[in-house]
């Protein structure tokens, strides 16, 4: 990948995010959502140029060549269904985001996290840890070779179930730009049940959280294909989750 690209364009403004696209918090039956959200508003204080525009060059900060979850070592590969995940950065007037950093991590393919704090009665995969960081190129593309994660239930008193998804952290080019979302798959019947992706009121909104299937004549015959782009803000932003 070429490094010697020219930094992009400064934004010289910002579309405020239209009503419908912010999940709407605390989520009601997922209590992950009262400790983490703040029960005041939030202080606001003007932008600065530093906050605008830094920091650069953030990739040569964090290591960006973790694309292959799927193959931890000669020899070791994760069980289930293989899978290649790619797409495009775009900004809010559908420009690539060149050199931002994409991090993506989920469930093994039993729907359990590589993390101690998840000590579900359910098997660990030795050669899955499940989290990688790419960069985009010059079009803002990105790519992941992993596999297709699992569902698992919310402990809850009314149990419910996460549909199988993939969290993405997207850092564009200021300090600031960072997005932190969900992806979903197509067709799956407990997203209409996954209160997380429903805590967005706005049904085009969620939408732009599913992926789309890509056909075996584009990928191959090894792995399922997936293709989701991510749009930081405007009208068509991919709503955080």
């Amino acid at each position: 990948m070429d490094t010697n690209f020219p930094p992009p364009p400064l934004p010289d403004r910002f579309e405020p995010f239209p009503p419908g696209i912010e999940p709407a918090v605390p989520i009601e039956g997922y209590p992950n959502t009262w400790t983490h959200t703040p029960a005041q508003p939030l202080i606001r204080r003007p932008v600065t140029r530093t906050e605008a525009t830094g920091p650069l060059e953030l990739w040569r900060k964090l290591p960006c060549d973790e694309s292959n979850l799927a193959v931890l070592g000669p020899g070791r590969i994760a069980q289930g269904q293989l899978m290649h995940m790619s797409g495009r950065i775009l900004d809010e007037d559908g420009r690539p985001v060149r050199g931002a950093v994409v991090e993506l991590w989920q469930a093994n393919a039993a729907g359990r996290y590589y993390h101690p704090i998840d000590q579900r009665d359910a098997p660990l995969d030795p050669d899955f840890v499940g989290n990688g960081r790419v960069r985009t190129d010059e079009e803002g593309r990105y790519a992941f070779f992993t596999i297709k994660p699992g569902a698992y239930p919310v402990p809850v008193k009314d149990t419910w179930w996460r549909p199988p998804h993939v969290h993405f952290s997207i850092l564009g080019p200021s300090s600031l730009s960072r997005l932190v979302t969900q992806m979903y798959f197509p067709g799956d019947p407990m997203n209409e049940w996954d209160r997380i992706l429903n805590s967005i009121p706005d049904p085009a909104a969620r939408r732009r959280l599913i992926a789309r299937q890509t056909h075996p004549a584009e990928v191959g015959d090894g792995w399922l294909g997936f293709t989701h782009d991510i749009v930081l803000r405007g009208r068509r932003a991919t709503p955080e989750a």
